[in-house]
């Protein structure tokens, strides 16, 4: 009769001992550029009408996430939780302002929607740069 043992796994990772570990921070910006990417890609297949398959999930990712980045980075003295759940929250609360009001004003295009809720966005998250500056700027005094 044989034994069979069973392996212990490898701790090989495929990393030198001496390389400083992976922390997740560092594949924030990675992240940050890749939901960007995305946003704009489903913006322009929303405007530009072309049919494809990815149409409606990355247009959908960018009405969501073009107001909720703006309104996040509004919201940085949050803790994370918070922060994501007040953008999320307040992201559907723009798209729904901003359907609702199209469709009382019998405007209601697809193509309008997103090139409202870019606008919005982009004016969101202009005041928050507006905001930021203002405060770095060196208070002057005269007396």
């Amino acid at each position: 009769m044989q034994t069979i043992r069973i392996k212990a796994p490898s701790s090989d990772t495929g990393r030198d001992p001496g390389d400083p570990p992976i922390r997740h921070e560092d594949a924030l910006p990675l992240l940050a550029g890749m939901a960007v990417a995305v946003g704009a890609v489903g913006a322009m297949l929303a405007l530009t009408d072309i049919e494809s398959p990815l149409r409606a999930p990355f247009t959908l990712f960018f009405l969501l996430a073009a107001p909720g980045g703006a309104i996040a980075a509004a919201l940085k003295g949050l803790d994370p939780w918070g922060r994501i759940i007040s953008s999320v929250s307040g992201a559907v609360a723009v798209n729904l302002l901003v359907a609702q009001a199209m469709l009382a004003l019998h405007m209601w295009s697809v193509r309008g929607g997103v090139a409202a809720l870019t606008v919005i966005g982009s004016l969101i998250y202009l005041l928050v740069l507006v905001r930021r500056l203002r405060r770095r700027t060196p208070k002057r005094r005269t007396s």
